[in-house]
């Protein structure tokens, strides 16, 4: 039987058992499943179950958008059905539709099919991309519960299954000891995070008596006036597990090192999942964030000198992959200001807007970082210097990319971010302290971001020495030819072969190989994985244009165009301080300009892994030196008791005569006669 649930005074529902939604979750899930249940050893079986479970779960996001567009998507599927805990709790586990999250899950959905098909060229000859492909489906299935659950304990597994996921993807190669302690080290610091989110989503579920997002949401605005501070405290605990799974400070440092793992895996976790995902907790909690300014407050500082350390952090890496790493937390840290700076009452456009943008910008880039690393050999500033010099076919996709993380108009990094910084200029005017604090913030990162991507374009399009001489040979031999007469040069020139080399009549000619920097030397990925780099490259020129649609509900109308207008000036006058500087270094880096102390610093993080151990790890390990002390002395105490009792037993044995006492003798006989004396009288 079939039950019909109005969704609006337009639209009518089929409440079905089986909506577009749950294949969304489902097929990945089902991916990882098939991937390590049906192949052996086949590295093929397991990418064709990989890309066409990518390509059915993106097929089901696009249905579930289509549905939604039309307004007949059901808002809240049921799943498993509810969890039976008694009546003061209810767990429903049901999922939950909207336009931002449907928007978030086709954005997860053709990502990951994009990093599937890259992943099988990447790692062609790795014996365990099986393994690798299983990961990233059931990866891709933890983020897309995240995103379309209703639940808050369907939230808690799906953000946990990443965190297991994220440790086998960082350590995937798992032979190299730097790979290794990067997991660890990921593992480690998120799940410290972790801790307070279990009790902040416990707390807001326990207040509201059910586990149902909506009924949270529902609930908490009435309840704030007499539990504040719990809602305050609930809050706090989420924020600090958003800020560890987000790299925020104080966790920003797990991010740079992961970037061990393999590229698509880099590409996945930057992108559109792990470090995404506590962007879409907060926008579905938003409305319980306006409620308490003390969490608006913690969350737009965090966000602010993440966004702003990051940024100045990536300018000075030495690792181009290490400087995507350090530009993703920054840019997730203008996603939470996004949502920091709302209006009062309004939904999570501004955040789930830019993490659209981020999600396609970034895995073009991640991804063709990684193309570049298998031509060059190398992600370090003197292997990628003139990468694109060399491969002027990448240049595009790679300038797409960059111009898209700059803002520069009218790509999809522009519009998403103009709208942040439109918003909060337009808050701090009314006098909104959590506003003006984003404001001087996001100011101080446009100009951040466009000096580091205008490094590494410079670095990339920068010309090697090798080809700096053969244009200047070019030049001087066009002076030769120039002092050189017509009628001599054709009678005194020897003959020449089609390269211009003199030609020797008594030798045979050199056989000439292809050249080495052309197409048909390199290495490319297959048809479907340059596909999916072109839609991710078109989609950061023209995905800008979503915010004309219902879809997203912004208000791009009024913008302040002398506002947009200081801000490209400010970051054209950047850009062209970084070409400045890069003029005369050996690989086209301008930050070599800066002092070699600061640039291994910061290629370190600052040393954030020594404030670890001396915060952290010292304590923890004295504390537990301490214990183990204890302890150990407890033992040998309750270990030496045998002994103290067995000394008392023999002092006492040698005192003893072994003959009863006449007083003892009287007392046994004085119990024997009472005791006869009840029996008889009894």
């Amino acid at each position: 039987m079939l039950s019909v649930s109005r969704l609006d005074s337009h639209s009518l529902a089929l409440d079905l058992p089986l909506q577009p939604s749950h294949p969304v979750v489902l097929i990945p899930a089902a991916v990882a499943v098939l991937i390590l249940a049906l192949t052996r050893r086949s590295s093929r079986g397991a990418f064709a179950i990989a890309a066409t479970g990518g390509l059915l779960g993106l097929l089901a996001a696009a249905a579930l958008l289509a549905q939604q567009a039309r307004g007949g998507a059901v808002a809240d599927p049921r799943t498993i059905g509810e969890l039976k805990v008694g009546p003061a709790l209810g767990i429903p586990l049901r999922l939950q539709v909207d336009r931002l999250m449907v928007l978030v899950a086709v954005a997860v959905a053709l990502v990951s099919l994009v990093v599937q098909v890259f992943a099988r060229w990447y790692l062609y000859s790795d014996p365990r991309y099986r393994q690798f492909a299983a990961t990233v489906g059931l990866f891709t299935a933890a983020m897309q519960l995240v995103v379309l659950s209703g639940d808050v304990l369907l939230v808690l597994v799906g953000w946990e299954l990443m965190g297991w996921c994220s440790y086998l993807l960082i350590g995937h190669e798992s032979e190299r000891g730097k790979a290794r302690r990067a997991s660890y080290k990921a593992f480690l610091v998120t799940r410290i995070a972790d801790a307070p989110f279990a009790i902040g989503l416990a707390v807001l579920a326990l207040g509201a008596r059910s586990t149902s997002i909506p009924q949270i949401v529902q609930h908490w605005p009435s309840a704030a006036a007499g539990h504040g501070t719990a809602l305050t405290a609930a809050l706090l605990c989420i924020i600090c597990a958003v800020a560890g799974k987000s790299a925020q400070v104080p966790f920003q440092d797990w991010l740079p090192d992961a970037m061990e793992g393999p590229t698509p895996a880099s590409a996945l976790i930057h992108a559109a999942t792990m470090v995404a995902a506590g962007t879409v907790v907060l926008a579905k909690l938003v409305a319980l964030l306006e409620l308490s300014g003390t969490a608006r407050i913690v969350l737009t500082i965090v966000a602010s000198v993440s966004m702003v350390g990051a940024a100045v952090l990536a300018f000075c890496q030495h690792d181009l992959k290490r400087l995507l790493a350090w530009s993703t937390v920054s840019q997730v840290g203008l996603m939470l200001l996004g949502l920091a700076v709302l209006p009062v009452r309004e939904p999570a456009d501004l955040g789930i807007s830019h993490l659209l943008s981020h999600a396609m910008f970034k895995a073009l880039l991640f991804l063709m970082i990684g193309w570049l690393s298998v031509l060059v050999g190398g992600t370090i500033v003197e292997r990628q210097s003139g990468a694109l010099s060399r491969h002027p076919a990448l240049r595009r996709l790679v300038g797409v990319g960059l111009l898209a993380l700059a803002g520069v108009p009218p790509l999809v990094g522009f519009v998403s971010k103009d709208l942040v910084v439109d918003e909060a200029a337009r808050r701090g005017v009314d006098g909104d302290t959590c506003a003006r604090i984003a404001f001087v913030a996001l100011i101080c990162v446009v100009a951040l971001t466009a000096a580091y991507t205008m490094r590494m374009w410079l670095i990339l399009i920068h010309r090697t020495g090798r080809q700096r001489v053969v244009v200047q040979e070019a030049v001087d031999d066009s002076y030769d030819v120039r002092d050189v007469g017509i009628v001599e040069m054709l009678a005194g020139s020897p003959q020449v072969d089609v390269h211009g080399r003199p030609l020797n009549r008594d030798e045979p000619p050199v056989p000439v190989p292809d050249d080495e920097d052309g197409p048909s030397a390199e290495p490319h990925p297959g048809t479907g994985a340059r596909i999916g780099l072109q839609l991710l490259a078109i989609l950061s020129v023209v995905g800008g244009l979503l915010v004309l649609s219902p879809m997203l509900e912004v208000d791009w109308k009024h913008a302040n165009l002398w506002l947009i207008g200081a801000s490209l000036v400010l970051m054209a006058a950047v850009a062209l301080l970084v070409r400045l500087m890069s003029v005369g270094t050996v690989y086209g880096d301008a930050a070599a300009r800066l002092p070699l102390p600061l640039r291994s610093s910061a290629s370190r993080g600052f040393d954030a892994d020594q404030a670890y151990v001396g915060l952290v790890a010292r304590p923890v390990v004295a504390l537990a030196r301490g214990v183990a002390r204890l302890d150990d002395g407890l033992d040998r105490r309750v270990q030496a008791l045998p002994g103290v009792f067995a000394s008392i037993a023999a002092t006492g044995s040698r005192l003893h005569t072994r003959r009863p006492t006449s007083g003892l003798v009287a007392v046994a006989l004085g119990v024997v006669l009472v005791g006869l004396m009840g029996v008889i009288w009894w």
